[in-house]
């Protein structure tokens, strides 16, 4: 990847020295690290072992920070994930649930796709009777490129099983996105 980014930068007429001396041994381990790391990670692995809870109900988990790349231009799009699911015989986690979205999302998809592979994800992952992904971004594709939209943000959502088929659980669950909802973008302590 190095070694790509340094011909990149050489066919866009940009000398490599200064603060360019690094930047391909730094943007491959970023792209490894931190981008393309979901490829090593499988929902199963990231949603773990299931955990006894028959009966319950509606689980929803809202605002989860995530950030995934555009595959038509290679460029970034963060947002807040939230995701809901009716379980069968089990549940996991909730930090599962965030493991999940990243192991998805630090891949090369279209926020609309991405919404509907975790909502498919976490259905069969956890066996349960149905799942829903809401995901709110900020498309760097439409804020950076051509004509700008600074402040525009998209919304793609996915149902499966009982949420696909039940309006009462998709409002259930979009009532508790709405009652999580915080200030967009949110503001991220150090």
């Amino acid at each position: 990847m190095a070694r790509a980014v340094r011909r990149f930068l050489e066919a866009a007429g940009l000398p490599l020295q200064g603060e360019l001396i690094g930047t391909p041994a730094r943007v491959a381990e970023a792209w490894a690290r931190d981008f393309l790391d979901g490829y090593g990670t499988t929902a199963a692995q990231a949603l773990g072992p299931l955990l006894p809870a028959a009966g319950a109900g509606l689980v929803c988990v809202t605002g989860l920070d995530f950030h995934s790349t555009c595959p038509h231009h290679l460029l970034p799009y963060r947002g807040l994930a939230h995701v809901a699911y009716l379980p069968a015989e089990g549940v996991v986690g909730f930090s599962r649930l965030g493991r999940l979205v990243d192991a998805l999302a630090h891949r090369l998809l279209l926020q609309e796709v991405l919404a509907r592979e975790i909502a498919a994800a976490l259905e069969s992952g956890t066996g349960a009777r149905g799942a829903g992904c809401v995901l709110e971004t900020e498309q760097a594709c439409l804020t950076c490129r051509g004509r700008a939209r600074a402040r525009a943000r998209t919304r793609s959502e996915a149902f499966v099983g009982e949420l696909e088929r039940r309006g009462e659980l998709r409002e259930e669950f979009r009532r508790a996105i709405a009652s999580g909802a915080l200030p967009f973008p949110r503001e991220v302590a150090p």
